[in-house]
């Protein structure tokens, strides 16, 4: 009467207040979350950061495929519970020896054991511990009829389900920390920019001639001079080791700003690289914070090769490691080809010293390849931090899936490794030299753009609007809608920034102020 096939308490005899009270709480706290990311994408809507919002709603998009999959293991725990197999199918590829389950069911027995013959154990815990070991009994029980074992236990299933979601929880939470470090190392990139401006704006400076030695250069002494300079191998060690400790210097900033000025928007000195170049890293980061198909594939062979006495949790960690040096080592030696192609050609140059962006210095030609890169690095960073953090919480740090203490010591320092050189080098790094590519993020500008051809014929409604006659307002209107339309169209047509800049409404007066 007081339990079904399951064991347990049923709906029919649990106290209503007790089904209230626990479905308000978890309702409240599903509101909470709903509210909180509703409230948030509408503050990132009103300050205009779409690449922001964007990356909401792929956050969004996780938490639903996260309940979907909740959904699933739900519904579906019984019916993959009743599955039986043959014995000699789950006795291969197991995370722990037989010996070691043998142990511990022997620990649990004697516990169960000792909860009976201490005499101050109560009927209700006795019908807890019955009730913990009911449902794999009867699972058990079910296929022991046909001479079988159960393909997966309801306990298993319970477990995956929370490691799944540990995972993607773990996984957003890094990379949202990565990049908002990242972001704040970028930021303070913020004060070269600034300069240049003031040194745009000096007249006398700007029109007085200058002769460029190129040797004496601060961006060529630091990539090209020195010891090892016609030599690859020690370009490459340069390029390895200036990652860790000065992975952006104020030349290299300078002089990858003034070639992607000179590249892209030639005729225009005074563009703002720096908003740009955060513009285009939030444009990133709604690639970076999902999980794509192929995770979840590295995701299941990783479960399928966690085998006892494989240390495969182990190994898999020098993964991301050893990809995350690759990345830093060759954004550096991008900013070293650059410097040796103006070095090798020139001795002096009438101006400023520029270089030339190519997509030819990336892997492939092709820049986005970086950026998957990293996006797999940070999900098995977090895979690996999610893991351990499940196996301790869910079966304890003596548990034989943690392993020895000589193997989750390195983990735990290469994942604090990672976490903070791609915050503090590997990323700001990503940011600024794939604008060193053969094209731009044109879809930046046409945003740009296209809220500023808004709030412009806004404007000119409101004024037009004060102006007596109802005739000559509405005309008016009919005009600067269709100026609208043209200056949309000349953007979209546009293919360069400059283009794109020019083809935006002057400033009203309001604006100038």
């Amino acid at each position: 009467m007081s339990g079904g096939e399951g064991g347990g308490t049923t709906l029919e005899f649990t106290p209503t207040w007790v089904v209230a009270m626990v479905c308000t709480v978890i309702v409240a706290i599903s509101l909470a979350m709903e509210r909180l990311l509703h409230y948030t994408g509408k503050f990132l809507k009103s300050h205009n950061q779409k690449s922001l919002f964007e990356a909401l709603q792929k956050v969004k998009e996780e938490l639903m495929l996260l309940g979907f999959i909740s959904l699933l293991l739900t519904v579906f725990q019984n019916p993959i519970s009743k599955i039986c197999v043959s014995p000699g199918l789950v006795t291969h590829m197991l995370p722990c020896g037989l010996s070691e389950r043998s142990s511990s069911e022997s620990a649990e027995a004697s516990h169960f054991q000792s909860s009976f013959s201490v005499s101050s154990s109560t009927p209700i815990r006795i019908r807890r511990l019955l009730g913990e070991t009911t449902t794999s009994t009867s699972e058990t029980g079910t296929c022991a009829e046909k001479d079988k074992v159960p393909l997966l236990s309801t306990e298993a299933l319970h477990h995956l389900h929370i490691f799944i979601f540990v995972l993607a929880i773990v996984h957003v939470t890094f990379s949202v920390l990565t990049v908002l470090f990242g972001g704040a190392r970028i930021r303070q990139w913020k004060h070269w920019e600034d300069k240049i401006a003031e040194q745009n704006y000096d007249t006398k400076q700007v029109l007085k001639p200058k002769i460029t030695s190129v040797h004496q250069h601060d961006f060529i002494k630091g990539h090209f001079l020195g010891i090892g300079k016609n030599s690859a191998i020690l370009g490459w060690l340069h390029s390895f080791f200036k990652q860790f400790y000065a992975s952006v210097t104020k030349a290299d900033y300078v002089t990858l700003r003034l070639g992607f000025i000179q590249t892209h928007c030639k005729s225009n000195p005074k563009f703002n690289f720096h908003k740009y170049m955060i513009r285009a890293l939030e444009d990133d980061f709604k690639q970076v914070v999902g999980i794509s198909w192929y995770l979840w594939i590295f995701v299941v062979i990783f479960l399928l090769l966690n085998i006892n006495g494989w240390h495969t949790y182990f190994w898999i960690a020098f993964i991301p490691f050893l990809l995350l040096l690759a990345v830093g080592t060759k954004l550096e030696h991008v900013i070293t080809q650059l410097a040796h192609e103006v070095a090798e050609k020139h001795t002096a140059l009438e101006g400023e010293l520029v270089v030339q962006p190519s997509d030819e210095h990336f892997w492939f030609a092709k820049p986005q390849i970086v950026l998957y890169l990293i996006h797999f690095i940070l999900f098995q960073n977090a895979f690996e931090i999610a893991f351990f953090f499940w196996i301790w919480f869910q079966y304890g740090f003596d548990s034989c899936i943690m392993g020895q203490v000589q193997y989750i010591i390195p983990r735990l320092v290469i994942g604090v490794f990672i976490q903070v050189l791609c915050s503090y080098s590997t990323l700001p790094l990503y940011a600024i030299v794939t604008q060193m590519g053969t094209t731009y993020k044109k879809a930046i500008f046409d945003e740009h753009v296209q809220a500023g051809l808004k709030g412009w014929a806004e404007k000119v409604k409101r004024k037009k609007g004060l102006k007596p006659g109802t005739d000559a307002s509405s005309h008016a209107g009919s005009q600067g809608s269709v100026g609208v339309i043209q200056l949309g169209k000349l953007a979209k047509r546009a293919s360069t920034p400059e283009e794109i800049q020019g083809a935006a409404p002057p400033p009203t007066s309001d604006e100038q102020k």
